[in-house]
C-alpha cells in the first residue's frame, strides 16, 4: 500500500514537476522573448543609425564646406570694404577738386567778363580815336587845300597815317 501510495505520490510529484518545469520553460521562454524583444530590432536599428550617421556626416561636411565658402566671402568682403573706403576717400578728394575748379571757373568767368567789357571799351575807344583821327585828317586836308603851300601838306595827307600827319605838321 505504501509503495502504491509512494508510487502514486511520485507520479503525482513527477507530473507536478513536469507541469512546473513546463510552466517554468514557458515562463523562461516568455521572459526570454520579453528580454530579447528590445534586441530583436537591434540590427535594423543599427542599420538605421548608420544611415542617420551618414546623413549627419554628409550635412556636417556640407556645413563645413559652406563655412569655408563664407569665410572666403568674408575675406573678400573685407577687401571690398577697404576698397570702398579708399574709393570714398578718392571720391571726396575729387568732389573737393570739383568745388575748387568750380570756384576757379567762376573766377575765370568773371575775369573773362571783365576782360570782355574792357576789350569792348578799348574797341569803342579805338573807334572813337579813329573817328577823331579821321576828322582831324579831314580837317587837315581841308586846311591844306585852303592854305598856299598845299603840295607839301597834300603829299603827307595821301599817306593818311596819323603819325605821319603829326610829324609833317611839326
Amino acid at each position: 500500500d505504501q509503495i502504491d501510495t509512494f508510487t502514486f505520490q511520485n507520479q503525482f510529484l513527477k507530473a507536478k514537476a513536469d507541469r512546473f518545469e513546463e510552466a517554468l520553460k514557458k515562463n523562461n521562454e516568455e521572459q526570454l522573448k520579453i528580454a530579447q524583444a528590445p534586441y530583436l530590432h537591434l540590427e535594423e536599428d543599427l542599420k538605421s543609425l548608420k544611415h542617420v550617421l551618414e546623413l549627419k556626416n554628409h550635412q556636417i561636411h556640407k556645413q563645413e564646406k559652406k563655412i569655408m565658402e563664407l569665410e572666403i566671402q568674408a575675406e573678400k568682403n573685407l577687401i571690398l570694404e577697404e576698397k570702398i573706403t579708399v574709393l570714398q576717400q578718392q571720391n571726396e578728394e575729387l568732389r573737393a577738386r570739383i568745388e575748387q575748379n568750380a570756384v576757379i571757373t567762376r573766377q575765370l568767368s568773371e575775369e573773362n567778363a571783365n576782360l570782355q567789357e574792357y576789350i569792348e571799351k578799348e574797341v569803342e575807344e579805338k573807334k572813337r580815336l579813329s573817328r577823331t583821327n579821321e576828322e582831324l585828317l579831314w580837317k587837315l586836308e581841308e586846311e591844306t587845300l585852303s592854305a598856299p603851300s598845299t603840295s607839301f601838306y597834300h603829299c603827307s595827307s595821301v599817306n593818311s597815317s596819323p603819325a605821319k600827319a603829326r610829324t609833317v605838321r611839326r
